[in-house]
C-alpha cells in the first residue's frame, strides 16, 4: 500500500493550487493523504468485520480526510502532524461529552492504531446524517431552525457544570481564538490575500470591526467547553434545517464562549440569530459578542482562502456571504 506524502491531493476535489502568497506548500496540504483504497486496506486490517466493505470519499479538510465505509462508518484519517494532538483528545473526550449534549457528535467507536502501513492513529463513528451548514440551502424558516438547534446545543455545551465534570483536562484557547487583539490582525493578513487575487473587496464595515478589535483584550469570564472551530462546514443540518450533529472537535479546548459564538454571526442574521441567541439564553455582553463577530471574519476568511484555491465555489460563496453577515444584524 502506497500512501502520499506531503503535497499529494485526494482523488475527489482536487488539491490546494498555489494558496501559498510565498509558492511555498499551502497550510492544507496533506503529509499523509489515505484515499480510498489505502483506507479500506488500513480499515480491513485492523476491523475484519468490515474487510471488502465499500469505502468512498465523504470529506477532505486541512487535518483529516474521512472515508465512509460499509454506508455507515465514517473513519477519519490525520493528514497532517500538527493534528495528531486534536485525534487522541477526540479519542478521549468525545464519548463521554455526547452523553451530555443534546446533537449527535462522532463518538470514536473503532480506533485504529498506528502500523507500518500508516504511522498515525485514526477512528470510526457511526455516520451522522446531515449536510454542512455552508452546503446546505436553507429556506428562511428552515434557517432559524438550524439556529435554534444550535444556541440549544451551546447552552448546554457552555454549562459551567460540564466545565467542572469534562474540562479539567482540555487546554485553555491554545490557538487564541477568544482574543480580538490577536485575530483581527490574522483576519486582515488573510483578507488581504483575498482582494490580492480578487475574491475579496474591502469593506468598511469589516474594516471598522477589525480596528476595534485589534484595540480589544479578550474577553473577562471563566473560560468553558469549546468546540474550538465551530464554523461553517461543521454545523449539521438536515432538509428542513433542523440541526442533526456538530462534527470536527479536533480543537476541543476550554475557552471563552465568544468562540463558539463566532457563528451565531458568520453562520445567520436577523430572525435566525436572534432565535440563536434567545435559545442559548445566556447574555453575551459588548465585548464577547466583539470578540465572536471578529472571530467569525477571521475564519471565514480563512474558508474562503481555502475554497478559491482548492476550487470549492458553493464553499466560497457561503464563506464571503458570511464575511458580510459577521457585520450586520
Amino acid at each position: 500500500m502506497a500512501i502520499s506524502g506531503p503535497g499529494s491531493t485526494s482523488g475527489a476535489g482536487g488539491g490546494p493550487a498555489g494558496a501559498s502568497v510565498t509558492g511555498a506548500a499551502p497550510e492544507w496540504a496533506a503529509e499523509q493523504d489515505v484515499r480510498e483504497g489505502d483506507a479500506a486496506a488500513l480499515v480491513g486490517a485492523q476491523f475484519p468485520d468490515l474487510r471488502g466493505a465499500p469505502v468512498r470519499l465523504l470529506a477532505t479538510g486541512w487535518d483529516n480526510t474521512v472515508h465512509l465505509v460499509g454506508e455507515r462508518w465514517a473513519f477519519r484519517f490525520p493528514r497532517r502532524a500538527v493534528a495528531l494532538p486534536g485525534v487522541e483528545r477526540e479519542i478521549a473526550t468525545l464519548p463521554a461529552l455526547a452523553e451530555r449534549l443534546p446533537l449527535a457528535l462522532p463518538v470514536p467507536a473503532r480506533v485504529g492504531r498506528p502500523s507500518g502501513a500508516y504511522p498515525w492513529p485514526f477512528w470510526g463513528a457511526e455516520l451522522i446524517p446531515g449536510e454542512e451548514l455552508a452546503e446546505a440551502e436553507l429556506s428562511a424558516d428552515g434557517r432559524v431552525r438550524a439556529a435554534a438547534g444550535l444556541g440549544a446545543f451551546l447552552r448546554a455545551l457552555h454549562d459551567p457544570e460540564l466545565a467542572v465534570a469534562a474540562g479539567g483536562g482540555l487546554p485553555v484557547d491554545p490557538m487564541r481564538r477568544g482574543d480580538p487583539g490577536v485575530r483581527a490582525p490574522m483576519a486582515r493578513e488573510r483578507l488581504g490575500r483575498l482582494v490580492r487575487r480578487g475574491v475579496w473587496t474591502p469593506d468598511p464595515a469589516v474594516d471598522r470591526l477589525l480596528a476595534d478589535g485589534e484595540k480589544a483584550g479578550p474577553p473577562p469570564g471563566p473560560a468553558v467547553v469549546s468546540h474550538g472551530d465551530l464554523h461553517l462546514r461543521h454545523l449539521l443540518v438536515g432538509p428542513d434545517g433542523r440541526a442533526t450533529g456538530v462534527i470536527d472537535w479536533g480543537d476541543l479546548c476550554r475557552a471563552d464562549p465568544a468562540v463558539d459564538l463566532s457563528l451565531a454571526y458568520a453562520g445567520f442574521d436577523g430572525a435566525a440569530r436572534t432565535a440563536l441567541l434567545s435559545a442559548y439564553g445566556r447574555p453575551v455582553g459588548p465585548g464577547r459578542e466583539l470578540a465572536a463577530r471578529v472571530l467569525a471574519v477571521c475564519l471565514c476568511a480563512v474558508l474562503a482562502d481555502y475554497a478559491e484555491s482548492t476550487g470549492r465555489a458553493r464553499l466560497l460563496a457561503a464563506s464571503l456571504t458570511g464575511l458580510r453577515r459577521a457585520v450586520g444584524d
